[in-house]
C-alpha cells in the first residue's frame, strides 16, 4: 500500500549486485526476483560486494525491452562508492540521474511491494522505463516491518 508520493531529481549513484532476466508475464518474475532473494541472502552476496555505502538493499529494474509487460533486467544489490574492483560474479551498473517519483509504502512486508507495484501498473502515471527501483532500509525492527519506497522514473 502506498503511504505517500513525492517527485525528486536523484543524482546517479552505482549499484553492485546479482542479476536476472525476466518477465511479468505469467508471474515469472514472481519465481525469478524469489529466486534472487533466495541466492541474495542464503550466499551472503552482501558480504562479497566491494566498496559498499550502505546495508540498504535495492531490487533495480532496468533493460526494459518495452514497458512493465516485456522482458526486463532485475538486480538485487546495494550502493557501492565504486564499481570497480568487483568480484566476477557481482554485476554492476549506474543508476542515472533522472526525475524519480517516490513511493513510500505502509502495511506489512513483503505484501506491500506487491500491492504497491500492482497499483502503479494500473495508474497512469507516465514512465520512462530507464530504471525503477525498489529500497529496502536496513536496521528494521523485525523483517515484517522492512521500510520500502519505490522510485519509478518518470516523464
Amino acid at each position: 500500500m502506498i503511504a505517500s508520493t513525492e517527485t525528486i531529481e536523484n543524482p546517479a549513484f552505482y549499484l553492485a549486485g546479482i542479476a536476472v532476466r525476466t518477465t511479468n508475464q505469467n508471474g515469472q518474475s514472481e519465481k525469478d526476483i524469489g529466486a534472487l532473494w533466495a541466492k541474495f541472502m542464503g550466499e551472503g552476496v552482501l558480504q562479497q560486494i566491494n566498496n559498499s555505502a550502505t546495508d540498504d538493499i535495492y531490487c533495480v529494474y532496468t533493460d526494459y525491452e518495452t514497458d512493465f509487460t516485456g522482458p526486463y533486467t532485475a538486480l538485487l544489490g546495494c550502493k557501492v562508492t565504486s564499481i570497480d574492483n568487483q568480484p566476477e560474479s557481482i554485476t554492476s551498473l549506474t543508476v542515472p540521474a533522472g526525475k524519480y517519483r517516490i513511493y513510500n509504502l505502509s502495511g506489512k512486508f513483503p505484501e506491500n511491494v506487491h500491492q504497491a507495484w500492482t497499483e502503479i501498473w494500473n495508474s497512469s502515471v507516465e514512465r520512462v522505463y530507464t530504471v525503477d527501483f525498489d529500497l529496502y532500509c536496513a536496521n528494521a525492527e523485525s523483517f515484517e516491518e522492512t521500510r520500502v519506497a519505490i522510485y519509478l522514473a518518470v516523464k
